[in-house]
């Protein structure tokens, strides 16, 4: 067992900022170190367990507190891993100085996910084209261990995916880099997602009210995961047709993703794609010609992945599933932790 190490978390109080803490005070690499967590709260602090009841165990979760952030608390505690489940806004305060701190950056928002200019301009970021944001960008990896494992493994700064990308990505990657998708046909992704990715914050589209009984699309053409599936995917906006969805459910994904082949596949075809470009990747669970359903993946922090093959095998239809709260966001931040580590990739996860 190697030596653990001090992470810290900043905005704790979230969905995602929940999970977070739950497969971190877990992890048997941090043994011993319990993780900082900070936010902004009172200055004597809150017990993790006011905020989130579900944290309260026999170890002793529910009593660690949450402190007023500052960087004294990470220098004194020495951090050497910063989780930010923060707003894109703060996150491009907090993760540039962190860097000049020495302190590795993991940052679940979209401050840092988009490499071009003209993608990013769906942030509105104010700080665009600030010296300290160009350095920040250059410096960040997409944190896809799937894609990008060994530029993670000695990344300063990994910017964790949007879960609707990381569902999108992932399915289609594999197919797309052996050549097979027709890119001039189109892809198709329609992708559906529980209302816990909206974020904790209610709004008048999540209020029960509204979100009940009813399924809705949004973002059509503008949502801000769609940079990051031209940019991962490496295919121009004409070629790919990404449109998400509202579900009356708490948490997990599908995306149903259509796809046209240039040359005439077989199942084995493309069952063999699959199982070579995820070989390593323990986090992913092909399903073969079995369609995945959400109830398989959620609450874990795997991706499914299945397809049919239409007759003329020209045509297939491919089904991906996740849990957008944990491979969607906590559980690809902490895979991406053992990843800068050297630890196994599925360390505290399965």
């Amino acid at each position: 067992m190697s030596k653990a190490v001090q992470t810290a978390v900043l905005g704790v109080t979230g969905y995602s900022g929940a999970e977070l803490a739950r497969l971190l005070v877990r992890h048997p690499h941090l043994a011993g170190k319990s993780p900082v967590f900070v936010g902004r709260v009172e200055p004597s602090g809150i017990a993790l367990g006011e905020i989130h009841p579900q944290l309260i165990d026999s170890r002793g979760t529910g009593s660690l507190r949450v402190q007023p952030f500052s960087w004294e608390i990470l220098a004194d505690r020495e951090v050497e891993f910063l989780f930010l489940a923060t707003p894109h806004e703060l996150s491009r305060e907090i993760a540039p100085e962190a860097r000049k701190r020495g302190i590795r950056v993991i940052d679940l928002s979209g401050a840092w996910r988009l490499e071009a200019t003209e993608n990013r301009a769906v942030y509105g970021f104010e700080d665009e084209g600030s010296v300290a944001a160009l350095q920040a960008q250059a410096e960040a990896v997409y944190g896809m261990p799937e894609l990008h494992r060994s530029e993670i493994h000695g990344a300063g700064l990994v910017a964790n995916p949007g879960c609707y990308a990381t569902s999108v990505i992932l399915a289609l990657k594999p197919l797309i880099a052996a050549g097979l998708v027709d890119l001039n046909h189109g892809i198709v992704c329609d992708s559906k997602s529980g209302v816990s990715g909206a974020g904790k914050a209610p709004t008048a589209k999540t209020h029960f009210m509204n979100a009940a009984d009813n399924l809705s699309a949004y973002g059509v053409f503008t949502h801000r995961h769609t940079g990051e599936l031209l940019e991962q995917l490496g295919v121009e906006s004409e070629s790919i047709t990404f449109t998400p969805h509202l579900l009356p459910i708490p948490r997990g994904i599908l995306s149903t993703i259509y796809v046209r082949f240039g040359k005439r596949q077989t199942n084995a075809s493309i069952e063999a794609c699959y199982r070579e470009f995820f070989k390593t990747s323990p986090m992913v669970r092909f399903t073969g010609t079995r369609l995945p359903q959400i109830q398989d993946s959620v609450r874990t922090c795997y991706a499914d992945i299945g397809f049919n093959l239409a007759k003329d095998g020209h045509r297939a239809v491919i089904v991906s599933c996740l849990d957008n709260l944990l491979k969607g966001a906590a559980g690809q931040a902490v895979q991406n932790l053992n990843v800068m580590n050297g630890w196994g990739e599925s360390e505290g996860l399965e």
